[in-house]
């Protein structure tokens, strides 16, 4: 079965753990063992039943309503299973929601429809951060509807206070929708609303399944495959993933770089068989002609003809979760590299999308920089090869924020 990632943003509070509880039990992807728990924790604290205590894993969350780390929940429905990333809303746990949603395609933005919540700061961070890491494809739940009597007002005033942000992040309107729900109560999630018969479009369920079909990744045989090490100690014998184009056996003009070093692919394994081919998105083993003589974690085996440059100069932009110090290091494709500096060359709002040639490198804020590095790598625009366009950054040992090389 086919699995697609979904990450879910928003503001704490707005629902989104109940929305994951109600929809493992009505796509019957939870077992009775979990609801029963879920029952008794909720009789414990005096409460009606709380379907996000499905979700929630620590006895803390159970206690004080919030997520306190990522969550994964996986819903079977019709022929894929959806790998739901629950992502904390508050800001001191931001980090978690941009490693959760840099491993998603699609996102699910959940707001709450009840005037004294609807659209926060931390919103309109979530989108710009998910826009940022290249998720392009946006699905808005407009929850809490039982709260403000299903009117379909509450539904237009949301659309028309975010609509203007979410295109001046750069999500295009085709790629957007809106669904009125009750999380809670179940209303959209996977059938029709009944209280909502005004709303004429798909259940929640069917709109995720429709936006999450799509994939950004290139196949314009551009060959570019993220190596991961030597298997069973084999010099000859290197795992990657194939994040752009294709490769055949056989095929020569192979280079892998920053090691300078041309190879011939005499075989190829996916999943433990030996093919003759193999396409974007495939974790393989590639068996060389020749032995490789320095580690190749972190390098790119690409055609020789179009391969990146490695560079140790890269302009980027960098989503700050803490002020950071003199020692810096960023991870790039699981390995670690030493900076030497970050010099702002401009500043975003990340609230507003507003730029600015002055401002602050502070927790929270958003910097076009150049990054100067110890050493050269194989980095590409984001837009271009997403995953040689990203890194993290650490600041001594702390993680301080998230990088999209421009």
């Amino acid at each position: 079965m086919i699995v697609r990632n979904i990450t879910l943003l928003g503001h704490k509070d707005h629902g989104k753990s109940t929305l994951i509880g109600n929809l493992l039990m009505l796509t019957n992807s939870v077992t009775q063992i979990r609801i029963k728990e879920a029952q008794k924790y909720s009789k414990r604290l005096h409460k009606d039943f709380e379907p996000a205590f499905i979700l929630d894993s620590f006895h803390e969350e159970r206690e004080h309503g919030l997520t306190m780390d990522i969550t994964r929940a996986e819903i079977a429905y019709k022929d894929v299973a959806f790998s739901f990333i629950d992502v904390p809303g508050h800001e001191e746990l931001i980090k978690n929601m941009i490693s959760g949603a840099s491993y998603a395609s699609t996102a699910l933005l959940l707001v709450s429809a009840q005037k004294d919540e609807g659209i926060r700061d931390q919103t309109k961070r979530h989108l710009f951060i998910a826009k940022m890491i290249g998720i392009n494809h946006l699905v808005v739940a407009v929850n809490k509807m039982d709260s403000v009597g299903f009117g379909e007002g509450s539904v237009e005033d949301i659309k028309n206070r975010i609509s203007g942000f979410i295109g001046k992040m750069g999500f295009q309107g085709k790629n957007v929708v809106f669904v009125p729900v009750s999380a809670y109560k179940g209303d959209n999630l996977v059938k029709k609303s009944k209280n909502m018969k005004w709303y004429r479009g798909k259940p929640l369920l069917d709109l995720i399944y429709e936006k999450s079909g799509h994939s950004g990744a290139k196949n314009d045989g551009a060959l570019r495959i993220v190596l991961q090490g030597f298997l069973d100690g084999r010099r000859n014998l290197v795992t990657g993933r194939i994040v752009r184009g294709h490769i055949k056996i056989k095929e020569k003009g192979t280079c892998i770089v920053p090691l300078d070093v041309n190879v011939s692919v005499k075989g190829i394994i996916v999943k433990g068989r030996r093919v003759k081919g193999a396409k974007v998105g495939e974790n393989v083993a590639l068996e060389l002609e020749e032995e490789i003589a320095d580690e190749v974690r972190g390098s790119i085996m690409c055609g020789e003809l179009y391969c990146p440059i490695p560079k140790d100069l890269i302009k980027a932009r960098v989503f700050l979760t803490r002020p950071i110090g003199k020692s810096l290091s960023i991870r790039f494709n699981g390995v670690e590299i030493s900076c030497k500096s970050i010099k702002p060359i401009g500043y975003i709002d990340p609230t507003t999308g507003e730029t600015s040639k002055t401002g602050r490198m502070a927790g929270l804020s958003v910097i076009d920089a150049e990054v100067k590095l110890s050493k050269r790598i194989p980095a590409e625009r984001f837009e271009d090869t997403p995953e040689l366009g990203r890194f993290v950054l650490y600041s001594g040992k702390e993680f301080a924020g998230i990088g999209t090389v421009l």
